[in-house]
């Protein structure tokens, strides 16, 4: 039986120059019949863009770090295949976790970019947000599963990982389970106007710690990584404020409905 062959896109770039963005964007004007699948290799057990992919589109089946057989398997059964690497990954890596399927190159880069590795690799090039594109940065990612976090707090945390308190930082993303229940995308890229925390569209959770990623991805110069992650420490709620707050939350929540 012959089985076509799915569209497969390789999306590379530097970091905060709107990969993931672009990614989006295509999924959102592809009709809901079509099977897609979506993979990122390299972020380990803080998959904070494959979270934010499968929140926003309930749908396609995203895949991670070991569940390359999966993914593989899956293949022939979409027609669309999105491969997002990250900064940190060598672009040869590609054609060795490809094993020769035929793909469409997208590099994703600042507009003043030019003559880099991608522009030799991509088949073609799109002028995402103004990022910094210095080879020298440092990659540094926690995970913070179960952990509940003050939203003000959060905020003030932001602020200052924002604004250079542990180093000169370019990038930062993080998603994190705050007080009311929500879980709350955050993002950051230097020289680019900052925006206002995203609700992911998952359920309040309202009982315990929650069960669901959370974690942070900060990208920079000179990073202090132990008072970065001593800091998101000092934010995280303990078992007592979390029943709190939660309490105090489904009792607004009740008072809405009866309303």
């Amino acid at each position: 039986m012959f089985m076509a062959i799915p569209n497969i896109i390789v999306v590379a770039g530097s970091s905060g120059a709107g990969k993931t963005t672009w990614i989006c964007q295509q999924i959102q004007n592809i009709t809901s019949v079509e099977k897609l699948i979506y993979f990122t290799p390299g972020n380990g057990n803080v998959p904070i863009d494959q979270t934010r992919i499968a929140t926003e589109f309930p749908g396609m089946q995203v895949f991670g770090d070991g569940q390359e057989v999966e993914f593989f398997n899956q293949i022939p059964q979409v027609d669309a295949v999105y491969i997002e690497l990250g900064f940190y990954l060598e672009l040869g890596a590609i054609a060795q976790i490809l094993d020769n399927l035929t793909y469409r190159a997208i590099a994703v880069l600042p507009p003043d970019c030019k003559d880099s590795e991608y522009h030799a690799w991509a088949n073609e090039i799109v002028h995402g947000a103004p990022s910094q594109t210095s080879t020298t940065k440092t990659l540094w990612r926690v995970a913070s599963n179960g952990q509940v976090i003050d939203e003000n707090s959060l905020e003030e945390f932001w602020y200052e990982i924002t604004h250079d308190a542990y180093g000169i930082v370019t990038r930062a993303k993080g998603i994190f389970d705050v007080n009311d229940g929500r879980s709350l995308y955050c993002d950051f890229v230097a020289g680019v106007p900052q925006t206002d925390f995203l609700e992911l569209d998952l359920p309040r959770h309202l009982e315990g710690r929650p069960q669901r990623f959370s974690g942070l991805e900060v990208v920079g110069k000179n990073l202090d990584e132990t008072v970065l992650k001593q800091t998101l420490s000092d934010c995280c709620l303990s078992d007592a404020a979390i029943v709190q707050y939660q309490q105090q939350v489904k009792e607004i929540l009740l008072e809405g409905e009866t309303v």
